[in-house]
């Protein structure tokens, strides 16, 4: 083989080595551009923890995509009961932001004063300020207060006024995303209140109490089954059947995070049927349009 062409061979094969390295080159210059990005992209939210499913709804529809939002109590869990995995724990530790019902939830009452002592520089915000809370039996607080939508717009005003403290920088962007959910929730508050329109006193028989700041706002009139956290006995469940038949009520609505045994047995007792309500679903404004919508049926 000449010696020109031979040099011509070996110039193209130290040129194509040089392409592929190129290519090599920049391909991961791009790849590692694009992994930084993500990553301050991602570090970029605010980390925020809510008690509660309903919650999640308004910390995700005021910051957006401004948040992570994470729930310590998972769905199917009561809240009276749940205990935090050492996993959440150490989430916790890492948090910036605390949405608390503030409304002596068992689960609050038990956890945040450890919550707090993990990570003494997160930012908790009492979703319950400004709230009338309603008083139970034995003078307790009935903590369900985000049953009420007014009550929960309230509660996603405190939250925008907590995230602005947070992030001052992102006060207007806050503060526009809150009027558009607040609108939503004065919305489906004057659809609720047409669908239960003409059922003002109506007896509504419930197992467990959840339901007193729904029932106040819409002048419904509620009678638990549940009483102080406790199982009717006999003789209660048997006044319950009588005033029951007494006023032709059939169904018995019941919670899926609690045993429904009492609710089946007064359900069998008038002819009736158990219809589960749920007062911890994410989708808070659909399910409560939902539970106004089964109300109104009976």
């Amino acid at each position: 083989m000449k010696a020109g062409i031979r040099n011509d061979i070996f110039l193209l094969l130290i040129a194509l080595i040089m392409m592929n390295f190129l290519t090599i080159l920049f391909s991961g210059c791009t790849q590692n551009s694009e992994n930084i990005s993500d990553y301050s992209d991602n570090n970029s939210k605010l980390t925020v923890a809510v008690s509660i499913l309903p919650e999640k709804e308004f910390a995700e529809a005021v910051g957006k995509d401004r948040v992570d939002v994470y729930v310590m109590i998972p769905p199917g869990s009561n809240p009276h009961t749940y205990e935090l995995t050492s996993g959440q724990l150490k989430a916790l530790s890492e948090t910036e932001l605390y949405a608390m019902t503030g409304s002596q939830i068992e689960f609050e009452l038990a956890w945040m004063d450890k919550i707090k002592s993990i990570n003494p520089d997160m930012k908790i915000v009492d979703c319950s300020n400004g709230i009338s809370l309603i008083t139970g039996e034995n003078n307790g607080v009935d903590p369900h207060i985000w049953l009420s939508p007014q009550n929960m717009k309230k509660m996603a005003e405190n939250f925008c006024e907590g995230l602005i403290e947070v992030s001052p920088d992102e006060k207007d962007y806050f503060l526009a995303n809150f009027q558009n959910y607040a609108e939503k929730i004065d919305e489906a508050d004057k659809k609720i209140k047409s669908e239960l329109s003409g059922r003002e006193e109506e007896t509504i028989l419930v197992y467990h109490p959840a339901w007193s700041y729904f029932a106040r706002d819409y002048s419904l009139n509620l009678i638990s089954v549940e009483s102080d956290g406790k199982e009717p006995s006999p003789a209660e469940i048997a006044e319950i059947i009588d005033m029951a038949k007494e006023k032709d009520i059939k169904v018995v609505f019941a919670s899926p995070e609690h045993t429904t045994r009492s609710a089946e047995v007064i359900a069998n007792a008038i002819s009736g049927k158990v219809v589960l309500i749920d007062p911890l679903s994410e989708n808070y404004i659909e399910n409560l349009e939902s539970v106004a919508k089964a109300f109104s049926e009976v």
